[in-house]
């Protein structure tokens, strides 16, 4: 299991970024835009994941906020997804789409370049959270 699939999911956009686990290299991926339906959104994920050659997708899920309505969203998310047969772990989201913001407006991207950048690179920084987490 080496290369995984980062999944940042929103109402609106779901950013992915995919990469090695092993060397801990991550690319952003164009995002997906988000259905409305889970089981419709999990199959788009899984479907990227199998063309991406990704054997585990990693989800981030926001767990300061347990029992917020975005926490339960993504939460029936992964469970779709592994309905689906696909390899889950989940690992906290706090701040990666704030953080990304942030380091895009540092590298001089504004407007639209930013926003449709972001997804992708609070996705890399879920894959990155997840590989720190695995010691």
């Amino acid at each position: 299991m080496n290369r995984v699939l980062g999944v940042d999911f929103g109402g609106k956009r779901i950013g992915l970024a995919v990469g090695e686990a092993e060397f801990g290299i991550f690319s952003p991926r164009p995002a997906l835009a988000a259905s409305g339906t889970l089981r419709v959104d999990a199959a788009a994920i899984l479907a990227k994941a199998k063309e991406e050659e990704a054997s585990m997708i990693v989800v981030g899920i926001p767990e300061f906020e347990a029992d917020s309505r975005m926490s339960r969203v993504v939460g029936k998310l992964v469970d779709e997804l592994r309905g689906l047969g696909a390899s889950v772990e989940t690992v906290d989201e706090a701040f990666t789409s704030v953080t990304a913001h942030q380091t895009m407006l540092e590298a001089g991207l504004k407007g639209s370049a930013r926003r449709k950048a972001v997804d992708g690179n609070a996705a890399c920084l879920i894959l990155e959270r997840w590989v720190a987490a695995r010691g």
